[in-house]
């Protein structure tokens, strides 16, 4: 039996990187603590959601992976914990600004760097204005114990087309750190059980367990509004936490059973890829 153990973090974040770096290192310390082998912060957990406004001043704050604050951090806990630690960052490359994450390994290395494909652009979240979209294509990685994992990065965690591809490079747990709540353009539009029943939607039709990590607490009027969870490949909920509540949850997922069960309902059986090249063509 292939068994792993997954935590998701969910904190709210401030202005100080130092201070979130430490908060995020104590609730992942309380995650290995559980027996966590693979440890999920939320998006960009270097400090708050900077993207709620256009400002020039705040490329400042992007860096490239080697040299990034969380990043180097991130690996020095991973490191210590022996643990694996997708890691949400601002990245800096030449004169090219991206959304990434940097998947570091049990021994501290970084594994590679995915670059958020899907860019938002709405009120509130005017990810465009900063970030070029990805150029990586989506990728996996090679998790404890042999297993394979995939990332997908915030609005990326919306379009089946991402969980989809990364079950066919052969992801067999996927993962989604988010940035997530209010819409300021419509106090009456709340999207979190919209947000939860896209990616459980993922689970069922791929027959592969979801982590979510989402941040909580108010930004200048933007309020994030957690709901961090982890399904089975049934869509079932084995761990959650509320919307104003900081901390981690932890569940052990049998990947064997997974795998049994996403053979016998034939999802990928039956796929009909001759049928869908309507898909990859331009609207």
């Amino acid at each position: 039996m292939t068994e792993i153990t997954v935590a998701a973090l969910q904190l709210a974040f401030t202005a100080d990187i130092d201070a979130n770096i430490a908060n995020v290192s104590r609730l992942a310390r309380d995650a290995a603590g559980q027996g966590a082998q693979v440890i999920l912060p939320p998006e960009l957990f270097e400090g708050e959601y900077f993207c709620r406004v256009e400002d020039e001043s705040l490329f400042a704050n992007a860096a490239p992976v080697g040299e990034h604050k969380a990043v180097l951090a991130m690996q020095a806990l991973a490191e210590a914990l022996e643990v694996t630690i997708p890691t949400s960052f601002f990245e800096a490359d030449g004169p090219h600004y991206y959304n990434s994450l940097a998947m570091i390994g049990p021994d501290g290395e970084i594994q590679g760097v995915y670059r958020k494909s899907h860019i938002p652009d709405g009120p509130g979240y005017e990810e465009k204005f900063y970030f070029r979209p990805g150029n990586t294509g989506f990728k996996v990685w090679r998790g404890p114990d042999r297993t394979t994992l995939g990332v997908g990065v915030c609005w990326d965690q919306w379009y089946p087309e991402t969980a989809r591809a990364m079950m066919l490079m052969g992801a067999e747990l996927l993962f989604y750190p988010t940035a997530i709540g209010s819409e300021p353009h419509d106090t009456s539009l709340d999207t979190a059980r919209l947000w939860r029943r896209a990616m459980v939607g993922h689970a069922v039709s791929n027959v592969v367990p979801i982590i979510a990590a989402n941040r909580v607490g108010t930004e200048h009027g933007q309020t994030f509004y957690g709901t961090s969870f982890i399904t089975d490949e049934r869509g079932d909920i084995l761990a959650e936490l509320g919307r104003e509540e900081e901390g981690m949850i932890v569940a052990t997922l049998d990947l064997d059973r997974v795998k049994r069960h996403r053979a016998a309902f034939g999802f990928f059986r039956d796929r009909r890829p001759d049928l869908y090249g309507r898909l990859v063509e331009d609207v």
